[in-house]
């Protein structure tokens, strides 16, 4: 089991953290190590929507793709995302949204655990760094689209 938890606070409103975050087929634009992203299908749930979608990850001689379900909760600022084919024994993430008095106050949570021993090992030595520059990229891009919160 590798877990991260991160809260920071943005100068953007919640609706473009959030916005930013779900737009998954833009990732490879900006975020590390995503080589691709592909969505499968978007339905709309009525409260929510349940977006299936591939990333291809890619760092040094790994590549790999992986399935994940990502819901959508406009309502509550919130997006969940859950492990459904790939590289991993599980992945759960969730990013959450709230306004601040500076703008935005963005938490964001993942646990994962690789299928393979070797490379959970690996993703144990630098997993925190990886996920630290995860969240800065949402940062940048963020920087990058829009204009900040006065």
């Amino acid at each position: 089991m590798t877990a991260h938890a991160e809260t920071r606070t943005l100068p953007f409103t919640p609706q473009q953290m959030y916005d930013l975050v779900a737009d998954v087929a833009r990732y490879p634009e900006f975020l590390p190590w995503t080589a691709a992203a592909r969505i499968r299908s978007v339905d709309d749930m009525g409260g929510h929507t349940v977006m299936l979608a591939d990333l291809v990850v890619s760092f040094k001689v790994f590549r790999e793709r992986f399935g994940s379900r990502v819901t959508l909760w406009p309502a509550q600022m919130k997006i969940d995302t859950s492990y459904i084919d790939g590289p991993f024994r599980y992945l759960d993430s969730t990013w959450t949204f709230h306004p601040a008095e500076a703008g935005c106050e963005v938490h964001f949570e993942v646990d994962f655990e690789f299928l393979n021993r070797i490379l959970q090992g690996a993703a144990g030595m630098f997993f925190n760094e990886a996920m630290q520059r995860i969240v800065r990229a949402f940062e940048k891009r963020a920087h990058e689209i829009y204009d900040p919160v006065t």
